[in-house]
C-alpha cells in the first residue's frame, strides 16, 4: 500500500485472505490496496504475458543477488510460499530470472515472506522517489 504497487495473488495460496483473518490481522488499509487475483500461475502468465526481463522470481539459492538487475518500471517481483518458496516447475522454467536477498549470517536459515518482499519491492523501486 505505501509503495503504491499492484499486489497479485496467484492461487493456491498459502494464506487465507479472508474479511474475519485480514480484520484480525489490523490491516485497515487492505480495502485501498490495488488487488488482482489469478486462478493459476497458467492463468496469469496467458492473461499478463510478461517478458522475460520483467520477471524476477525470488529463491533462496538463486545465483544472483537481488541487487544486481536493472527493475524495469513495470517488473514484477515474483515470490513463493513462505515455507515451500516457488514451484519446482516454475522454477525451472525461469531459471535466468532467479534472484535472492543475500544473508550475511549463516545462522540464519530464511527470511520472513513480508520482509523479503519489502526489501525487494523498495530495491525494484530505488531511484523512482
Amino acid at each position: 500500500m505505501a509503495l503504491d504497487m499492484e499486489l497479485i495473488l496467484i492461487h493456491p495460496l498459502g494464506f487465507d485472505i479472508s474479511d474475519k483473518r485480514v480484520k484480525r490481522s489490523g490491516l485497515d488499509y487492505w480495502p485501498h490496496i490495488r488487488l488482482v487475483e489469478f486462478a493459476s500461475w497458467d492463468v496469469f502468465i496467458a492473461d499478463r504475458t510478461p517478458r522475460a526481463d520483467q520477471m524476477f522470481l525470488f529463491e533462496e539459492y538463486a545465483p544472483r543477488s537481488f541487487y544486481e538487475p536493472d527493475y524495469p518500471a513495470d517488473a514484477y517481483l515474483v515470490f513463493g510460499q513462505e515455507t515451500k518458496g516457488l514451484p519446482s516447475g516454475i522454477v525451472e522454467a525461469h531459471r535466468d530470472q532467479l534472484v535472492k536477498l543475500p544473508m550475511r549470517s549463516d545462522k540464519v536459515r530464511s527470511l520472513n515472506l513480508a520482509n523479503t518482499v519489502t526489501a525487494a519491492a523498495y530495491q525494484a523501486l530505488q531511484g523512482r522517489f
